[in-house]
């Protein structure tokens, strides 16, 4: 259960099309709504030659903008132009431009009416920021700590990219989780019948079939706890590539039927996915579905159907890779199908009725379960994380323990003291399915400063061909002990909550006996030990000496002074969008005055306006108008915009003045006369509760309430004999204002206390106290034992 804070708790879904953003309020967890009230924001960034546009706003100016709209946000971060995967699979989804950005993929595009260039870091960043304002608003207040959940296929560089991109935005990651690892903790931290020990824990398969992602996690459950205990992915397997297979089938078909050939024309590609992927939602509730999409190209309006059949044979090669990342993970996790408790679906794509089929062909006798929110459950569960690791969040205990998707090796050279003694140069220290976090000790011995680098051990394995290099160590300061021996060097190496490896400290690892005599004291009756006898006896007492030493390491990272840069860039960017969103809202605010005042001129306002004020105020609205739609009016400064809005107003400002007084000034008046009433009624009632009162405290009260109701009276006389297109002679907050007068005065008199009854004292004497001993509890002094413990493992 989670408990209510004022600091925020925020999850992150970032996902390939969309993204949810989960908070931790009012006991529980929401998925909060964006500024059209979707929960769901579109993960785009549109480029414009005025300002960005980014998540609805960005959707809404995809179709006449794709070129500079930017998606698959997280699919390119941490990734190279040159990888395999970006050229081949990403290209083909994206209509923008991919260049090189310093070794990494970026785009570029035309922004503020020039090319410019952006590295996927600094479009997550955007992204990022954009997510952050959405959840200040909905909060009230500022928001920096988050929980991200990213692909457990990520590497070291792309999530210290995302962590890049993060701190560009402003935000503190508390954590990255992994997608099903996040899944895993929602589902389980809510049970409350999971089995204890000793019994078998309760084994769940989480798949996540999303847009361009295909996840699978086994997960054992028991009271308190949850251990992932393997993982398996197909990249890139999704609810895309079934769109993809559409926009083929149907661009061939339309080449026939229309002679028209849509794979020639972006726009009609982009026109055509929107339709094909409209068609595969219908189709997973129906046995057919129509195809419609206007104007295609060549002001073609085209058509067509398809039936659940055709589809599934059309993705059928999609749909052959389905069942192997399920059996990879019950492999790796050495259980069975008939070992698994249960079976929990997540992703927009999972409700594909043939995908559905082949995952239950797998597990026979069982239902799959949909006991989760396919689209909301890796949000709820990030901010479940988030939640863990508030430090003013009170959340039921339950332990996470995660696993490494990749094996992680150390590399070294031979030490010139000691070659001959070393076996090797390397060691697998992370293996696969390594606990996370996770924190080993390695031990060397050497002569001098030396160098560690960190790789992946299976290059293959990594998502296209990123780089296997994760960082490398220098440790400096290391040399031969007193008597000319290499000196023992241990290395901390940790797997970080996070999943990102680090080289944490290392110190120098002095061992030496120290030889003390054993002293007993002398019995009782003995004196002291005569002459002759043998000297007292020496024990060994083994000396451990520690002495940190300095590392040097780096890892595939931003340097800091580009994180800065990329931060002073955001900020300028995010000062011109709002400034040209202040811009376009007094814009907006001019052009709606000049229509609604008009319109009122000849109906509500109509009373209450002068012949030569209404020519003027119609002149100066036509003049505004006219002024909007030229050059000068489309495109000017906010303040601009301002001064005409005020230059208006001035006219029509007391105009609405005197209608709005007219319907506000009656129960203002109203108000005020209840109340001089009330008090008059009170304070001449002879009430007994009002007996304790003077009678100058009575008439104070009756003068007060008097003066105001003759002060009413007078200026609504006034008013009356006024024309209703003149100023008012009084107005409603001027009646108001005496009102809080009058029960000020009133109220502060009425409602004076009576004065409270004299008791005498009493004379009895009391009774001497009993006086009592103190009470001394006494404690028995104890000790308590210390035992250093090393609770990373040794490697030698």
């Amino acid at each position: 259960m989670v408990l209510q804070s004022s600091a925020s708790v925020v999850g992150i879904d970032l996902g390939n099309t969309s993204s949810k953003i989960g908070v931790a309020r009012r006991g529980g967890i929401d998925v909060i709504a964006n500024e059209v009230s979707n929960r769901a924001t579109p993960s785009l960034i549109s480029f414009t030659a005025r300002q960005r546009y980014i998540g609805e706003a960005a959707k809404t100016a995809e179709t006449s903008n794709f070129k500079n709209t930017v998606g698959s946000l997280k699919r390119l971060i941490g990734r190279s132009f040159d990888d395999p995967e970006v050229q081949e699979i990403e290209s083909k989804f994206l209509n923008c431009k991919l260049v090189d950005v310093n070794g990494s993929v970026g785009v570029e595009v035309n922004y503020l009416g020039e090319p410019a260039v952006f590295s996927a870091t600094q479009l997550v960043a955007m992204y990022l920021g954009r997510l952050r304002d959405q959840t200040a608003v909905e909060l009230s207040q500022a928001v920096s700590d988050v929980v991200i959940a990213v692909p457990g296929w990520y590497t070291d560089n792309q999530r210290r990219a995302m962590l890049d991109a993060a701190s560009i935005a402003g935000l503190n990651p508390l954590r990255l989780i992994n997608d099903l690892t996040a899944v895993a903790l929602g589902y389980g931290i809510t049970k409350s019948d999971l089995p204890a020990a000793p019994e078998p824990p309760k084994h769940v398969v989480f798949i996540d079939i999303g847009h361009s992602n295909y996840s699978v996690a086994v997960a054992a459950f028991s009271k308190g706890q949850l251990n992932i205990k393997s993982t398996a992915y197909d990249r890139n397997f999704g609810g895309r590539d079934l769109d993809f297979a559409l926009v083929q089938h149907f661009a061939a078909e339309f080449k026939t039927k229309y002679k028209i050939d849509v794979l020639s024309s972006p726009k009609a590609i982009f026109r055509l996915s929107a339709g094909c992927e409209k068609l595969k939602k219908v189709l997973s509730a129906n046995t057919e579905a129509p195809l419609n999409v206007e104007s295609i190209m060549n002001d073609v309006d085209a058509s067509s159907k398809l039936t659940r059949v055709e589809f599934e044979g059309l993705v059928a090669e999609v749909l052959s890779r389905v069942q192997a990342p399920i059996l990879a993970a019950l492999a790796d996790a050495g259980l069975e199908a008939s070992d698994i408790d249960s079976i929990e679906l997540v992703g927009g794509s999972s409700r594909v009725p043939a995908i559905k089929e082949r995952i239950s062909e797998l597990f026979p006798g069982k239902t799959l379960g949909v006991t989760l929110n396919a689209d909301e459950a890796i949000a709820r569960g990030a901010t479940f994380a988030c939640a863990v690791l508030s430090p003013v969040f009170k959340v039921r205990d339950f332990a996470v323990q995660d696993i490494a998707t990749y094996p992680i090796t150390i590399f070294w050279e031979k030490d010139e003291v000691n070659a001959a003694e070393e076996e090797g140069t390397e060691l697998l220290v992370f293996p696969k399915g390594n606990t996370v976090p996770s924190t080993k000790v390695l031990t060397f011995s050497r002569g001098g400063p030396f160098d560690l680098e960190a790789r992946y051990t299976n290059p293959e394995d990594l998502p296209g061909n990123i780089s296997p290099w994760i960082g490398k160590a220098t440790f400096k300061n290391v040399t031969k002990t007193a008597a000319g021996e290499p000196a023992t060097v241990k290395v901390k190496a940790r797997l970080n909550l996070h999943g990102i490896l680090s080289f944490e400290g290392a110190y120098l690892h002095e061992e030496s006996e120290k030889v003390e005599e054993v002293v007993d004291a002398p019995m009782e009756g003995e004196g002291a030990p005569v002459e002759g006898e043998a000297p007292a006896p020496k024990k060994t007492k083994k000396v451990v000496k520690k002495t940190d030493i300095p590392v040097v390491a780096g890892y595939a990272t931003l340097d800091q002074s580009i994180v800065n840069q990329f931060t002073e860039a955001e900020g300028q960017m995010s000062a011109t969008d709002k400034l040209v969103t202040e811009t376009e809202d007094r814009k907006n605010a001019l052009e709606e005055y000049v229509y609604d005042t008009r319109s009122k001129l000849e109906g509500r306002y109509a009373p209450y306006v002068q012949a030569s004020e209404k020519e003027k105020l119609l002149s100066m609205l036509q003049d505004a108008e006219d002024w909007l739609y030229t050059e000068e009016g489309e495109d000017a400064i906010k303040s601009v915009y301002v001064s005409k809005l005020d230059e208006v107003k001035a006219v029509g400002g007391p105009v609405a003045l005197r209608c709005k007084e007219d319907e506000a000034r009656p129960k203002a008046a109203s108000q005020l006369r209840e109340a001089t009433n009330e008090f008059m009624t009170k304070a001449q009632s002879g009430d007994e509760k009002y007996s304790h009162l003077s009678e100058k405290d009575l008439e104070s009260v009756i003068e007060k309430a008097a003066l105001a109701s003759s002060w009413l009276d007078n200026q609504m006389a006034k008013q009356a004999e006024r024309a209703k297109n003149v100023a008012p002679a009084t107005t409603s907050e001027e009646i108001l204002k005496r009102r809080d007068d009058v029960v000020y005065h009133c109220s502060g008199i009425l409602n004076k206390p009576k004065p409270r009854a004299v008791v005498p004292p009493k004379t009895d004497t009391p009774p001497a106290k009993e006086e009592k001993e103190p009470v001394v509890e006494e404690t028995e002094e104890g000790s308590a034992t210390v035992e250093d413990m090393d609770a990373a493992d040794e490697l030698d």
